[in-house]
């Protein structure tokens, strides 16, 4: 889990299937000393479980992504400078309980990470 070392959720909105949070990013966390030394840039892989953590917050339980259908990564995050974002999270209940999510990570007009996919 990421929330509360590498990334503090804020302003958190559910309304229906949509969660809305505001991230504050810990430009301080050890993960930016290797990724990378003088210029940190957030990895793909915690945008991806940015996202894995604010649908578990909506559903309320685990989840488990089964297939990443788009990710885009559209520009890096610096946490000097992008200390805080925005993340939205949209779901739907497919067959089967799979879980349809389109979700996106922005900020000041920019959008960072576009991902859509499908959780159990």
């Amino acid at each position: 889990m990421l929330q509360g070392d590498f990334y503090t959720a804020s302003a958190i909105e559910t309304n229906g299937n949509t969660v809305k949070a505001v991230l504050t990013l810990n430009s301080g966390h050890k993960i930016f000393e290797g990724h990378f030394p003088g210029q940190p840039v957030v990895p793909g892989v915690c945008m991806m479980q940015m996202v894995k953590e604010m649908l578990e917050l909506q559903m309320g339980r685990d989840t488990r992504m089964e297939k990443a259908l788009m990710m885009k990564f559209l520009n890096m995050i610096n946490p000097q400078v992008n200390g805080t974002i925005n993340i939205e999270v949209k779901h739907t209940t497919a067959d089967e309980g799979k879980i349809n999510v389109d979700a996106q990570l922005f900020g000041e007009g920019v959008v960072f990470f576009k991902f859509k996919g499908v959780f159990n």
